[in-house]
């Protein structure tokens, strides 16, 4: 669906000759001018406006009575006095209006400081008021959910937290109650408010009456500092704002990037902060001495984990989190093969693909943006849960789908929280994504499909409405042939896939036919269609593409091919052994799951983790738990002391939040985003870049990093398609790196077509393929379970937590 054009316009606004694009709301298109109208009910991200609180009152030539500017789009010639005597008088008597029942409270309330209503009483206001009766009240303040507590009194009922409810989360928990003057917000029948995005509303509230309840009381806008940076919780990425006091984040708030996140944050990202200044973080290194984990010197627990990883050598496994940096993966990957002669390192939970359907399915031509989900003709959702995967994407699709005519189809294995703004849902069975798709590519070709279709689990009838949908057939008309599309003119269709699709026995064959599928859609040739990945792991695409593959080096290059090295007491250990090979040859790389069945086996003996708890992000979980039991020496990067990190770990590093990291990461779409440190590290906290640089000389190879602009510099030199990049150029924004010159160094797979499009047939999965097929709720992770306002959510309350000096079981 193309994009709106925008064509510019000229009018005349307070005597100043303006342009700006044309059916632009006056409220918009004045700020080209330099003229600020006041608004209070009106933001753009809610969607059309409704000029509830007549604040924005303009006067137009041509128009006898006063006009909303937040609702009359600006035309060629307009002719708009926002100063004039009429307006002034109107917008004192708004305000005074507004103020008739608003308490007088500002030394009190937190919105004092940073409050729309104070500087358009200031600013528009008369300064004096006639009401001398009593005001509302209500019982205040009121706990409206955990997280959010409202007063009454102060509401001006502007409608913005309810139409967030009701038109852009689509919950539709927000009410207004009553009528009248005596209106106010409320959800039904008392209920709290607990939705995926319920804080957006503290944010969007112009007055006090929404507040924080974690923000509540704690700091004054004139004691606080702001600083930019990226939300690596989930893969969505979102750009927030970190509030700072005395080296404190007290607060996010969303930093809007409409190439990524729309304005919106999640509340997992919203709230989460909290878990950075809790008694529960690791901030000092852990040895373990004596059965227990024990603070010790940063001097000893580098000589502990030294001394270890040289023991085992090129036995040696690691598996990088997706909160790693790029530049943290990077290095792992150098100390892993250049100090240890170790290739087995992985980031996909999924496991390893082959390396030509990895570039194939990471091609520039087949990259979807963020934004095409919004304005695309059609979305397929395959095998992702947008609310779990990255939230922020389930409501970019929401957009679409009201806004601008989208056509949404939902395919997996279990309902989702957007069959009810689908147009097409479908089912199949748990662990079927394989056979799914290969139906759907089948049935895209015009060959038969309704056995491949019943084998999946999935109704072959749903598959038939799923390609009229992709190609474009309206209901009660025939699916268009391929040929027949192709003279009409290529639809815009995106698939969001999820990483799931592609784990397992049968991941390749998936894959294969994700690329059939893509092949017979025409997404490469399409501007606006593509494909767009949902990784496991927040930073999932970064790691890949910085190397951390067992199969490829960094810019999904061929791996360098790793010979063992001789270290100080590795032949005593056996260090030669590799995941299988003899000592002193070429080794043969492991996967996630392969580095787990060789611990388990033996045939590895120490484990590298970096910001990744593998029992609880990996599967599956009892294959680890065995194999981590069966390690020789488990050295971690850990931020808290998770269950099988407090059990099994030998060493544990303190890892840093992303407030306090420095490095890039890589958005889904392939956006590289920088993350500058927002605050101090607490305690004893080292940036994971130095620490990894520490190991690397204490084994022998120098890794030549001494800040991390360095690491971020080897990194850009070392992928091909990021060369040339700097740190300045990524900015607060950042780059995609496909809409850069250097994108045509990317490595085409060295398959032909042929090769890579060919029918694969899928074997029996094995008990594991489920475990890595699901699904894992937003709320099941450590920054919910340690964060006091979010705990209430956390999805494995069940879990012991484990602290400081609890012996090994």
């Amino acid at each position: 669906m193309p994009r709106p054009q925008q064509r510019m316009i000229g009018f005349t606004i307070d005597g100043l000759e303006v342009q700006a694009p044309e059916n632009a709301m006056l409220v918009d298109a004045a700020k080209h001018g330099d003229v600020e109208i006041p608004v209070f009910c009106y933001e753009p991200k809610l969607g059309q406006p409704v000029g509830a609180c007549r604040m924005c009152l303009v006067e137009i030539e041509g128009i006898p009575k006063l006009q909303t500017g937040c609702s009359t789009p600006v035309k060629d010639g307009m002719v708009v006095h926002t100063r004039s005597e009429r307006v002034q008088a109107a917008q004192r008597s708004v305000v005074e209006f507004l103020l008739v029942n608003h308490p007088l409270d500002c030394p009190v309330c937190d919105k004092g400081g940073e409050c729309p209503l104070q500087d358009i009483s200031f600013g528009w206001g008369a300064g004096i008021s006639r009401f001398i009766e009593p005001k509302r009240h209500f019982v205040k303040p009121l706990e409206l959910s955990p997280l959010v507590a409202i007063d009454r009194e102060r509401c001006i009922l502007c409608y913005r937290c309810v139409r967030f409810s009701q038109e852009v989360a689509e919950d539709d928990q927000l009410v207004f109650a009553e009528r009248g003057a005596d209106s106010f917000v409320a959800t039904f029948d008392g209920r709290p408010y607990v939705a995926p995005f319920s804080g957006n509303i503290i944010e969007l509230c112009p007055v006090g009456a929404l507040t924080s309840r974690a923000y509540r009381f704690r700091a004054r806008p004139w004691d606080v500092e702001d600083a930019g940076s990226v939300c690596t919780f989930c893969p969505a990425q979102c750009n927030l704002t970190v509030t700072v006091r005395d080296e404190r984040a007290l607060r996010v708030l969303a930093r809007d990037n409409p190439d990524v996140d729309d304005g919106w944050l999640c509340d997992k990202g919203r709230f989460g902060y909290q878990s950075i200044h809790v008694d529960q973080r690791v901030t000092e290194p852990l040895v373990r001495d004596g059965g227990r984990l024990r603070a010790v010197s940063w001097e000893r627990a580098l000589s502990e984990a030294a001394a270890g990883l040289a023991r085992s050598g090129a036995r040696t496994g690691a598996i990088a989190g997706g909160q790693s940096t790029n530049e943290e993966g990077f290095l792992l990957a150098r100390l892993l093969r250049e100090a240890l002669g170790s290739p087995h390192l992985d980031s996909r939970r999924a496991g390893a693909l082959e390396l030509d359907l990895l570039r194939a399915l990471a091609a520039p031509a087949l990259a979807a943006r963020t934004s095409d989900l919004e304005f695309a003709h059609a979305v397929l959702v395959l095998d992702a849960e947008p609310i779990d995967d990255a939230p922020i994407l389930d409501l970019r699709l929401r957009k679409g789908v009201r806004r601008h005519g989208l056509r949404l189809a939902v395919a997996s294995p279990r309902a989702s929280s957007l069959d009810a703004s689908a147009s097409l849902s479908v089912r199949y069975a748990p662990g079927a994504g394989a056979a799914f798709v290969r139906a759907l590519r089948a049935a895209l070709a015009g060959e038969q499909h309704e056995q491949l279709a019943l084998a999946a689990g999935a109704e072959p009838g749903a598959v038939r409405e799923l390609v009229a949908l992709l190609r474009g057939a309206e209901e009660g008309h025939p699916t268009p042939s391929p040929a027949a599309e192709r003279r009409a003119g290529a639809r815009e269709v995106v698939i969001l896939w999820g990483e799931r699709l592609t784990a397992g026995p049968n991941g390749a064959a998936a894959a294969r036919s994700l690329l059939a599928i893509a092949e017979s859609l025409a997404l490469a040739s399409t501007d606006g269609a593509g494909l767009l990945e949902l990784p496991a792991g927040a930073n999932g695409r970064g790691l890949r593409e910085a190397g951390v593959l067992p199969n490829a080096g960094p810019g999904l290059a061929p791996a360098p091919a790793v010979i063992s090295a001789t270290l100080a007491g590795a032949d005593d250990a056996g260090a030669g052994g590799g995941g299988g090979g003899a000592g002193g040859g070429e080794l043969d790389p492991a996967d996630a799951v392969a580095i787990a069945q060789a611990l388990a086996d033996g045939e590895l003996s120490a484990l590298y983790l970096l910001q990744c708890d593998p029992v609880r992000e990996l599967a599956p979980a009892r294959l680890w738990e065995r194999a981590l039991a069966a390690a020789g020496a488990v050295i971690a990067h850990a931020a808290f002391l998770t269950a099988a990190i407090a059990e099994h770990a030998d060493v544990v590093f303190p890892a840093e939040s992303y407030a306090e990291k420095e490095g890039t990461i890589v958005h889904p779409d392939g956006r590289l985003q920088r993350l500058r440190p927002a605050i101090a590290r607490p305690g004893l906290v080292r940036a994971g870049w130095q620490v990894l640089a520490e190991l690397g000389l204490r084994l022998g190879s120098d890794l030549d990093v001494l800040t991390a602009t360095m690491a971020s510099r080897q990194l850009f030199e070392a992928v091909p398609f990021y060369r040339g990049l700097t740190l300045e150029e990524i900015g607060g924004r950042g780059v995609r790196w496909q809409e850069r010159a250097a994108a045509s160094a990317f490595p085409a797979p060295a398959a032909g077509a042929e090769q890579l499009l060919r029918d694969q047939e899928l074997v029996a999965p094995g008990e594991e393929a489920d475990e890595l097929a699901g699904y894992r709720s937003l709320w099941d992770a450590p920054e919910v379970e340690f964060s006091p306002a979010l705990r209430f959510l956390f999805a494995g309350r069940q879990r012991p937590r484990p602290a400081l000096g609890v012996p090994a079981t």
